[in-house]
This record gives C-alpha cells, structure tokens and sequence, in this order.
C-alpha cells in the first residue's frame, strides 16, 4: 500500500485555555513538511512550548484502518481514542479517496491526568496521502476535510 502520512499531536493543559496562551496554542500548525516519504509523527506540546517533536511511526490498527478497495480507492476509518472525551455517538463513516489525493482529519481530546487529578487536551491531525508524493504533499489543500473537533469544556 502506497502510503505517506502525518500525524500531528498537540497537547496542552488548561494553562492554555486562556487569551494569550490559547492564541500560541492555536497558532500551532497542523502540518509540516515531509522529512522523507512515509509514516511520521510530530508531537507538540504546552510543556515543551510546542516545539515539534519528530518520530518515526507505524499506522497502528488501534487508531486507523485503511483498506485498499478493488475500486481503486483507499478506505480510511479514523478509529477514536477509548481513553479520551467527549465520547462521540456517532461518528463520521470511512472516507474514500482515489490515487493522488489526500485527506485531512481531525479530532480533538479530553483526559483526566489521574496523578494531579487535573484535565488536559489533545488535538490530533491526521494527514494521509494515497499514492505517489514529493515531501510538500501535505502543505496544500486537502482533497477531503473532516472535521471531528468537538468542545472539550
């Protein structure tokens, strides 16, 4: 399966949920120019002052399926993370997308940090390109958006 992907992970407390510190937060950027083709990862956070972590990863089964149709199309079905809120009743279906294009989607977190007794929050950009494509695939407009954001308060 030709493949590349970005993972973008950002998380913060509720130190950042205030007019300042929500605007750096906000102003964290949701994609990145590929290193090389691939699967990456890019994690930033609050407690790092959302300087951009790079990984190399895997797809893994638990967060994402994708599965190579004999249309010719990749279905790609965003698996929520169990641990995080709000729970979603319903979710958005797979999405298809053909040869050359890409999709963008997002969903965001809520978990409770059981040591401090205290919330924090995640937003999670998933980036995939189905497909051939040079390192800047991801710093254009995507073929499909989804959106799966909800309020965290």
């Amino acid at each position: 399966m030709n493949v590349t992907a970005l993972w973008v992970r950002t998380a913060w407390t509720k130190k950042s949920r205030g007019a300042e510190a929500a605007t750096r937060r906000n102003a964290a950027p949701v994609t990145f120019p590929m290193p090389s083709a691939g699967i990456h990862e890019v994690r930033m956070a609050e407690w790092n002052d959302y300087k951009p972590q790079w990984h190399a990863v895997e797809l893994s089964k638990d967060e994402l399926t994708l599965t190579e149709e004999d249309s010719g199309r990749l279905r790609i079905h965003l698996i929520d993370d169990k641990w995080g809120m709000p729970h979603r009743r319903r979710r958005h279906p797979a999405v298809r997308i053909a040869p050359g294009e890409w999709i963008r989607w997002q969903i965001n977190y809520r978990f409770l940090h059981f040591s401090i007794n205290n919330w924090w929050y995640r937003l999670d950009t998933l980036n995939l390109a189905y497909g051939n494509h040079d390192t800047n695939v991801f710093l254009g407009t995507p073929t499909r958006f989804i959106d799966e954001r909800a309020s965290l308060f």
